[in-house]
């Protein structure tokens, strides 16, 4: 069978270059940023400004294994002036007795105790109600931040001007014993840094990471807060942030160190919510494609489009394949070609997003985990895209609290 010339040639091979031509894109992308905008030899002089005070809010459910050890980390940073507000959405374990404990441990701790769960995003406006700060670091309950990265957010709204509405760091995964830990690892510390760095050379981001990131609470409240019906808040107030012509800023040096999960159960349950929350986002805002004051966003909103829409094609070409195949071997050439161009050509964008990286985190001797990752993470996106479509198509019928479970912060740390 003739793939690229049969009866489904426009199909397949849009499905065969497309991974190609975005390899070759945020390549090409993080690239152009790290000459452009990161600079070669920046020093953080700490002590010649006068940093703003800071609110961090930590939204928590179910983080009694984790609470502890992330409000060590934000109470022992050497930011001078901070508050640390621990909001407890409704948990159902001992999250609200070690909260109360370690209020009474840490000056700088308030708790605020919300009886029903409702979700991170409604948890999060109420932190912001009850901050003292125009800034807000919002971190997520099984993170740590290194020492610098709320200088380095916080500087760039004061060198970049008024119009910066929000600030993302840049997650580093630290529980790294496993396989499917280690796979992640190399996921955020390349994809998704070339990922952003390219979109933010565009000039818009799809999404700030819900694990750290900063806010001006002006540019929040101008945009009517997180939206409380969306499963994805951090995608959801991003593109919010963005159709208000505020800016949103990929700071590489703001590093996290995360929790990710290490069972297929939780990475299934984790990648659900994040496809999920995009089509909610595409399903909500498509109206921009017909506003020209917003075609900047029209690069990032048309690539979510595209890539769902691959995800349906590579599935019908392999359908077919399988009821229209002469001979086995067909079918055989096909996974072969495809798995084999998927690995070749991520094998090149990982290498290069990881030594962009490694300037910041050491990630690079953890490359030859990533002959694992391309392979799998493209077939596990297509089902994970099937399944979050119909959700998010039901969800944006249905309204209400997006409310969160239990999350799988992984099996060990180190």
């Amino acid at each position: 069978m003739d793939f690229f010339t049969g009866p489904y040639g426009v199909v397949t091979s849009f499905v065969f270059w497309y991974p190609f031509i975005m390899a070759l894109f945020w390549m090409a992308g993080s690239l152009l940023f790290l000459q452009t905008k990161e600079p070669k030899n920046d020093t953080l002089d700490i002590d010649g400004f006068d940093w703003p005070m800071i609110s961090i809010l930590v939204p928590c459910y179910n983080e009694e294994e984790t609470i502890e050890e992330t409000v060590q980390n934000l109470s022992g940073l050497s930011y001078p002036k901070k508050e640390i507000l621990l909001i407890n959405d409704g948990s159902i374990d001992q999250t609200s007795v070690i909260m109360e404990r370690l209020s009474k441990l840490y000056n700088n701790v308030r708790v605020i105790q919300l009886q029903q769960n409702r979700g991170k995003a409604n948890a999060l406006q109420v932190g912001l109600f009850a901050s003292r700060s125009e800034y807000l670091v919002c971190v997520d309950a099984d993170a740590l931040l290194s020492d610098t990265a709320p200088y380095y957010m916080i500087r760039q709204f004061f060198i970049k001007g008024e119009r910066v509405g929000a600030v993302t760091g840049s997650p580093s995964i630290r529980n790294r014993n496993t396989l499917l830990s280690r796979m992640q690892l190399v996921e955020y510390a390349s994809i998704i840094g070339a990922i952003k760095r390219t979109q933010r050379l565009i000039g818009k981001v799809m999404t700030v990471s819900g694990v750290v990131v900063t806010f001006r609470k002006k540019a929040l409240v101008d945009v009517g807060l997180w939206d409380r019906d969306m499963i994805t808040e951090d995608i959801a107030v991003s593109w919010k942030l963005q159709k208000r012509f505020w800016d949103v800023r990929y700071e590489p040096r703001a590093i996290c160190w995360m929790l990710v999960p290490e069972t297929l159960s939780g990475i299934w349950k984790q990648r659900i919510r994040w496809a999920q929350g995009g089509q909610e986002v595409v399903l909500r805002h498509w109206r921009i494609l017909f506003s020209w004051k917003q075609r900047r966003l029209w690069p990032i909103f048309l690539e979510q489009c595209i890539s769902t829409i691959w995800a349906f094609c590579w599935l019908f070409v392999t359908v077919m394949l399988v009821f229209s195949a002469d001979q086995v071997q067909d079918l055989f050439i096909w996974f072969t070609l495809t798995s084999f161009s998927l690995v070749f050509i991520s094998m090149i964008q990982l290498f290069i997003a990881l030594v962009i990286d490694s300037r910041y985190n050491r990630v690079l001797k953890y490359y030859f985990w990533a002959a694992w990752y391309p392979s799998i993470y493209w077939m596990v996106n297509t089902a994970v895209v099937m399944v979050a479509v119909p959700r998010a198509i039901k969800s944006r019928r249905k309204g209400g609290y997006a409310v969160w479970s239990s999350p799988d912060r992984g099996l060990k740390k180190s």
